[in-house]
């Protein structure tokens, strides 16, 4: 399965902050925003990643994320010229999906909670139809919203209704099958001219091939597009490494549970860092020599 971040816009709502570099590289507590779409990828088992991106911020997110050989992942860079929708990404990625299933996630999505990971391997196995993850909202109206019926199956989704028939908003991360990208091509420009994910979502529900999973109560979904909610991100990450002495979206640390480097290729990356994320790496390894230590004893 390959993956798919996108990274483009030009994240006016956070200007001035994001006048001299892309939003999607903005820090999000401790790391760049953009490890935690990229920890979302790895989680479900994919290792074939294209970041799209403006032609501008290209060379900063090479800086940043290089190859991803470093991590045991392959990154790609392609350019979005102009914001046409979410549901672009798939025109501009044809050739790099290359009739595979793909997952696409918002750069700017933080999701976390107790079960994600399973519930990311198991959606990142199907090969057949699309998977959409619904989250309670107090604001349906801005966002897709997503219809149930008596049997808590997909009837509708709604781009921004103004009478939402649900209060569960399709958050920014969709897997797809091989055939999303034909299906792209048959979209037309809304309103606002874009092509929107919601027209390409209801293709699949018209199809019966949409799949809903609901992200209940534990899940934290954190939208960073505003100064607020940026904050409130940040203070929520802060929160949680502080409270579980466990860092969130730790990509180093995820490629190396994945099985995706070595131990040493991890003792390596942590030498970059002269600071506490570079100590808790060098922390999880030793927990890790500890670990095999005491059962080498029993």
């Amino acid at each position: 399965m390959k993956g798919i971040i996108l990274a483009g816009g030009a994240g006016s709502r956070l200007y001035p902050a994001s006048l001299p570099i892309s939003k999607i590289l903005l820090p999000v507590y401790d790391k760049p925003m953009i490890y935690y779409p990229i920890t979302t990828l790895l989680l479900a088992g994919i290792r074939d990643i294209l970041i799209i991106t403006n032609a501008s911020d290209i060379q900063n997110f090479e800086k940043v994320l290089g190859s991803g050989e470093q991590i045991g992942v392959k990154f790609s860079y392609m350019v979005q010229d102009v914001p046409r929708g979410i549901a672009d990404s798939f025109l501009i990625a044809e050739k790099f999906i290359n009739n595979e299933p793909c997952a696409l996630i918002l750069g700017d999505n933080i999701f976390h909670g107790f079960g994600f990971s399973s519930m990311l391997k198991r959606v990142g196995q199907k090969t057949q139809g699309a998977t959409v993850f619904g989250y309670a909202v107090n604001d349906p109206h801005r966002f897709g919203v997503v219809e149930f019926d008596e049997n808590n199956r997909a009837i509708s989704i709604e781009e921004k209704p103004k009478n939402p028939r649900s209060n569960y908003a399709v958050t920014g991360l969709y897997f797809y099958d091989k055939n999303v990208a034909e299906y792209a091509k048959t979209l037309k420009p809304s309103q606002r001219g874009e092509l929107e994910i919601t027209d390409l979502n209801n293709i699949y529900l018209k199809n019966k091939q949409l799949d809903v999973e609901i992200l209940g109560r534990g899940f934290a979904w954190l939208d960073t597009g505003t100064f607020e909610s940026l904050l409130q991100a940040g203070n929520f990450i802060k929160s949680m490494e502080v409270n579980t002495g466990m860092k969130i979206a730790c990509i180093e640390e995820v490629a190396w549970r994945m099985g995706y480097i070595s131990t040493l290729e991890l003792s390596d990356l942590a030498k970059k860092y002269n600071n506490g994320y570079g100590e808790y790496i060098e922390k999880i390894i030793q927990a890790n020599a500890n670990k095999l230590n005491r059962n080498a004893v029993v």
